[in-house]
């Protein structure tokens, strides 16, 4: 049996993905890259926000609308977990519903595909012991799921209704994995969580994400280690060490704070404070200068005043994130935010979005006018017709952040890691050529 799979969303998704085709595979399943090719289509859906919504019930009615009466489509993962019911009423041509939760299953439920159209655990199980997972034909960069689910229940979010609450992966499977990604040939780590900064807290009792980055970096073949998700007030002394003494850890850190007004903040049940974030942005950069930090804004939040608004302008204008994103507020149903009347009209959350991310542009273009006439290690993610290369530096991330084109009078292959002169910058973009140059 053949099986295309179509993700959408987060990382995290992609990391189930292949996790379910290696599965699938060793059960003796055949994965195809062409859908019409297949015999069973599963399209791992996204259901944070209403765009990731939007995409996702459209990119499921392409694929039933050009399915033959022979072929089974599957809808998995986060939009199924919050809406099954509704779903099922709506989308009579697909075949099944599947949550976060039933990968482990899916060799056994193909082969069946029940009547019930809807398998949806309402349970979640501790973390799945160590899966191979498929990591496509030349491995270089990829995910690894340090823990699932979440406790933080943030006002607006519905991530812990669809995947539960926080569980970490223990750290000898932690390990085991990326043992095996290394010997598959990847080089950078990308480490994923809904809260990174929390691993451990469940099975061992306090905050180990630092103890389990010292054993990652004995890992021969991993050279890059990129921390995503991690949360502003579990950002401990001790990790800011070890990131800033292990040379295998990018200074690079993505940090989601959502907002700097201290109301706003409390509102949305974040833990951190305007001053909090301010002193450990402070600690990150005294420890590392050269440090890139990623964040995410929320704009638009339910009551969100002028002078709520005002104190995050400055506070974008002041801190000069180098990677910023940011997304007006989603009303998300059964959330608490989703259930306030003081809803901000969408015209005026588009024109603060805006405001933020025009301001964010000269920052970026200031940061990448400073990279001019230095020399960056670069990995190469990709080549062009023209024989030039796109590649990152350290301090970004894939598909998110900046990318650097060169060229190089070598041939290249994804994963090589090169120093490149920087010659010209771009808004999000920097341009260059290799170099025998050292960093210095």
């Amino acid at each position: 049996m053949k099986i295309y799979f179509d993700t959408l969303g987060c990382p995290k998704n992609f990391y189930d993905t292949g996790a379910a085709k290696y599965l699938l595979e060793t059960e003796g399943y055949t994965m195809t890259d062409d859908p019409e090719d297949s015999d069973v289509i599963i399209v791992n859906t996204c259901g944070f926000i209403d765009d990731a919504k939007r995409e996702s019930i459209q990119r499921i009615l392409e694929l039933a609308d050009s399915k033959e009466d022979k072929q089974k489509l599957v809808v998995s993962g986060c939009l199924p977990k919050r809406f099954a019911s509704d779903l099922k009423e709506e989308m009579p041509e697909v075949d099944l519903f599947i949550g976060v939760n039933e990968y482990g299953r899916l060799p056994e439920l193909l082969k069946e595909m029940p009547e019930t159209k809807v398998d949806i655990s309402e349970t979640y199980d501790s973390f799945l012991p160590f899966l191979k997972r498929d990591l496509g034909e030349h491995p270089y960069s990829a995910t690894l799921k340090i823990a699932e689910g979440c406790d933080n229940r943030c006002a607006y979010c519905a991530i812990p209704y669809i995947r539960g609450g926080y569980r970490s992966k223990k750290k000898e499977d932690v390990l085991e994995e990326a043992r095996y990604l290394a010997s598959s040939g990847v080089k950078e780590l990308i480490l994923i969580a809904e809260d990174l900064t929390n691993y451990g807290t469940d099975i061992y009792d306090s905050y180990r994400l630092a103890d389990l980055l010292r054993e990652l970096v004995k890992i021969d073949g991993i050279e890059w280690i990129r921390l995503m998700y991690c949360y502003e007030d579990r950002i401990t002394d001790d990790l800011i060490s070890v990131m800033a003494k292990e040379p295998k850890i990018c200074h690079y850190i993505d940090v989601p704070i959502q907002h700097s007004s201290d109301k706003v903040l409390k509102e949305m049940r974040r833990r951190s404070t305007g001053e909090s974030i301010r002193t450990t942005m402070a600690k990150l950069r005294k420890a590392m200068p050269d440090i890139t930090i990623r964040t995410t804004l929320i704009v638009g939040f339910p009551g969100e005043t002028d002078e709520d608004f005002a104190d995050l302008m400055d506070f974008v204008r002041t801190q000069k994130f180098q990677r910023l994103g940011v997304f007006s507020y989603s009303q998300e149903e059964g959330t608490p935010a989703g259930d306030r009347e003081d809803q901000i009209p969408e015209d005026i959350k588009q024109e603060r979005l805006d405001m933020v991310m025009m301001a964010q542009m000269e920052i970026s273009n200031e940061h990448n006018a400073a990279l001019v006439g230095r020399t960056l290690k670069v990995m190469v993610d990709s080549s062009e017709e023209d024989g030039s290369y796109v590649g990152r530096t350290m301090y970004d991330a894939p598909e998110i952040d900046d990318s650097v084109l060169f060229t190089s009078r070598r041939d290249l292959r994804p994963g090589d890691i090169v120093n490149v002169l920087i010659e010209d910058a771009f808004d999000y973009d920097l341009t260059g050529i290799e170099t025998e140059e050292e960093i210095k």
